[in-house]
């Protein structure tokens, strides 16, 4: 099945990194429609105020079903990508980590191993904070293969939040009560 997959990563420092991974399974025609950008885009993406961003970014995310956070050294520093992470949350996106450190750019450099500290993403019943490592899968792009697991990673991610809501709507009380009343 297909799936239409929004890219979370920092733009400025892991663009190419991020490239070899996006292109890695997405056709040239499929990438507008799977939350992709190019440079001109996103130049004229930050000329807008914070509040027009936070739009904008909802807007990309509308119709995707999974959220792949592509992390580099800097990526959990970025006030924008922890936006994207609670957003796709709040949509009940799937949602994975991919280390992309071990990517080598254009000049054949890998860089270092960035982080998983995004902050709190949601909490639990009882008001404990749940972090991203405690919520999702991370995988290693070069270490796991990612150029042929990538498609399977998607599958999981969007496959793991169906069943969640399955079973979810089957024993939350008030669409028992909802699904009987009279």
């Amino acid at each position: 099945m297909v799936r239409k997959v929004f890219f979370s990563f920092y733009y400025d420092r892991d663009v190419q990194r991020a490239g070899i991974v996006r292109n890695s399974w997405v056709t040239k025609k499929d990438r507008e429609d799977a939350g992709f950008w190019d440079k001109a885009t996103w130049e004229e993406v930050q000329k807008k105020t914070k509040e027009e961003i936070g739009k904008w970014i909802i807007e990309q995310l509308n119709g995707t079903s999974v959220t792949v956070v592509l992390i580099g050294k800097e990526t959990s520093n970025r006030e924008w990508v922890r936006f994207e992470i609670t957003e796709s949350y709040k949509k009940q996106n799937g949602i994975f980590g991919i280390y992309i450190h071990n990517i080598k750019d254009f000049e054949e450099n890998k860089d270092t191993k960035g982080n998983l500290n995004f902050g709190e993403i949601a909490k639990d019943d009882d008001g404990n904070s749940l972090y991203f490592d405690d919520l999702y899968p991370v995988y290693d792009w070069i270490d796991d293969d990612g150029y042929n697991n990538l498609g399977d990673w998607v599958d999981k991610a969007a496959n793991a939040v169906s069943k969640l809501s399955e079973d979810t709507i089957r024993i939350t009380p008030s669409s028992y009560t909802k699904n009987w009343s009279c």
